[in-house]
């Protein structure tokens, strides 16, 4: 499930991710440190998602996924014009879609 999510950030495919996600997907942002932003529902993730997808000179690279229960954890390097940053996401996966995207960067 989430190497098909993954498809489809890595597409740039906003509307195949936010099918893949439940009403209620809770995503924790990176941006601001410490904590990030909390964006919660298929509008909140259209908000957060839509300008990094939009960026042509972006690109994700997931780099080790595993699961363990209803929980995924990958680990990934997003590149973007003049720089990169390596992060992991901790999912949590409920009826067989993402309901929630925690994201972590490497300070």
């Amino acid at each position: 499930m989430v190497n098909i999510f993954g498809t489809a950030w890595a597409a740039r495919d906003l509307e195949g991710a936010i099918a893949l996600t439940t009403e209620d997907c809770v995503f924790d942002n990176t941006d601001p440190a410490p904590d990030g932003t909390r964006y919660v529902g298929h509008e909140a993730l259209r908000r957060a998602w839509g300008p990094i997808f939009s960026d042509l000179s972006a690109r994700f690279d997931a780099e080790e996924t595993f699961a363990a229960g209803d929980r995924v954890v990958q680990r990934w390097c997003y590149s973007w014009d003049g720089g990169h940053v390596r992060g992991v996401d901790v999912f949590l996966v409920r009826d067989g879609k993402v309901a929630g995207k925690l994201s972590y960067v490497k300070g």
